[in-house]
Formats: structure tokens, C-alpha cells, sequence
């Protein structure tokens, strides 16, 4: 496949040092990594001719070498929670803190925190009850699928029928925090921190670009290398 045809999910598996190329022309490769490099680029207004060049300096084999593509599902999954969970769930809890606070002193004068707050809320309100729902049911079967695999088992119909049920609730979930990434991000100028911020109001801004990075690439794990290769695996016990 033509490389300016391929989605920016899967240039980013196949080359994961296009990631930071991505990032840095502000290229959603994760929430919206279905696109075409064509339309991700013609929607950053970008050439897509020059991107796809710069996307060959990242094609060495060094590069190219991403563990977390053939690592086993049940490790892949550890991985996630341990890193990007657990992370998730920390922030979750400080932000809200930090945001309440630096609303109270500084929301008179920059109103944009209000509406900060607002996304804020509304995107932790949406990934808790997301990563209860792939602990509890998606990663479970997931790795019940690697058991009956490596130990040759047979393997019952879950109660939602095929794993394509829920990976496509959880990749809608996903575009929807995307969106309201975007919106932080737009509301925050990319973060960039007023003239007048005290030290609190500069580690919220730090905090959430970190959480947004984090998230990015926690959602980029899930959605461009686990839930395919979930669903290739499921394909395989059935036939």
C-alpha cells in the first residue's frame, strides 16, 4: 500500500519513529489514527509529499524495531494497565485538585479555566467508568484468548458474542477523548502558560500535558496494536 494511503495508526506501528514527527505537527494518530496520511496531513495543513520523505528517515531497522507489536497480548496488557492505568488514575485524582484550586485563586481573570475545568471534568468523568470496563471485560478475555492459544484449550463464546462488540465501544470512547483533548488543548493555546501564572497554575498547565502525552500514547497501544491484533487472534481460534 502506497504510503500516503496508509492511516496514520498503522504508520505509526510500522514506524514508530514517525510518532514524534506526528506530535510535533499536532497529528492524531491514536483517538484519530484511521485517516489516511493524505487527510491527517491536508487537515494539519501540511504537504503530504514532504511528510511522507521525512517518514523514511524513521524506516531504519533500529526504529522500526517496536516491541509492543509482537509482544504477547497478556504482557501487552500488563503493560497497560501498570503504566498507563495506574498513571491514568493517579492524575485523575491530582488534576481535579489542582484544577479546583487554580480556578478558585486565578478563575476571575482567566476565564478560560472555566471551560478547562469543564472538558477536564467531562474526560475523566468518561476514562474511569472506559478503564473499569477494560479491566472487568476486554483485557479478561483477551488474555483467556492467549491461554486457550498457548495451552491449545478450547474456547467458549464470551456473553458479548465476538470481541468486535467492544472494541468498537471502546474505539468510539476513545475519538470521544480525543475530542476533548483537542478542546484542552485549543481553550490552553497548547498549553502555554499566561505571563501572570503563579507556581500552581504552571504545574496544572505541565500536569495536563503530560496527562494529554500519556494518554495519547496509552490510546495509540490500544487502539492501533492491541484491539487489531485481538481481533486477528479471535479470527484465528474460530477458523
Amino acid at each position: 500500500m502506497n504510503t500516503m494511503q496508509k492511516t496514520v495508526g498503522q504508520l505509526a506501528v510500522e514506524f514508530p519513529g514517525s510518532i514524534r514527527l506526528f506530535e510535533s505537527l499536532g497529528i492524531d494518530y491514536c483517538c484519530e489514527g484511521n485517516r489516511s496520511l493524505e487527510e491527517a496531513c491536508e487537515e494539519a495543513g501540511v504537504e503530504v509529499e514532504e511528510i511522507a520523505s521525512s517518514l523514511e528517515l524513521t524506516s531504519t531497522p533500529e526504529v522500526q524495531n517496536d516491541q509492543f507489536s509482537t509482544l504477547p497480548l497478556d504482557e501487552l496488557i500488563r503493560y497497560i494497565v501498570d503504566k498507563h492505568h495506574t498513571y491514568t488514575k493517579s492524575e485523575i485524582q491530582r488534576l481535579r485538585l489542582l484544577m479546583s484550586r487554580v480556578c478558585e485563586v486565578h478563575g476571575s481573570r482567566h476565564p478560560e479555566l472555566i471551560h478547562l475545568k469543564g472538558r477536564l471534568q467531562e474526560l475523566t468523568a468518561e476514562l474511569e467508568p472506559h478503564m473499569m470496563k477494560e479491566e472487568g471485560v476486554l483485557f479478561p478475555y483477551v488474555n483467556r484468548m492467549q491461554e486457550a492459544i498457548d495451552n491449545q484449550h478450547y474456547m467458549s463464546t464470551p456473553p458479548f458474542r465476538t470481541v468486535m462488540n467492544p472494541l468498537r465501544m471502546l474505539s468510539l470512547e476513545h475519538e470521544g477523548a480525543g475530542y476533548l483533548l483537542k478542546q484542552m488543548r485549543r481553550i490552553t493555546s497548547d498549553y502555554k502558560v499566561p505571563a501572570d501564572a503563579c507556581a500552581s497554575f504552571k504545574a496544572l498547565y505541565e500536569a495536563l500535558e503530560e496527562f494529554d502525552k500519556d494518554l495519547h500514547q496509552h490510546i495509540h497501544l490500544e487502539n492501533n496494536i492491541l484491539f487489531p491484533r485481538a481481533m486477528k487472534m479471535e479470527i484465528g481460534l474460530l477458523s
